[in-house]
């Protein structure tokens, strides 16, 4: 099992790892953030991406950089 890209939460000091799965079209990768490593986890933040933090929430989001 490779080594999963994480970040934790400013709010609340969870840890959340990154993983991707293919869209239903088959063309499009989706990413998201999950508590536990499952399959799909993801070892490095995609290039052109950075992750924010939701400030309501806490919860970890990826955009695409400007």
């Amino acid at each position: 099992m490779n080594m999963a890209f994480s970040v934790k939460s400013k709010k609340n000091g969870t840890e959340y790892f990154l993983h991707s799965r293919a869209a239903a079209n088959g063309t499009t990768k989706l990413y998201f953030f999950a508590k536990e490593v499952k399959d799909g986890s993801v070892d490095a933040l995609p290039e052109g991406y950075e992750v924010s933090e939701n400030s309501l929430t806490g919860l970890p989001i990826l955009k695409k950089k400007k």
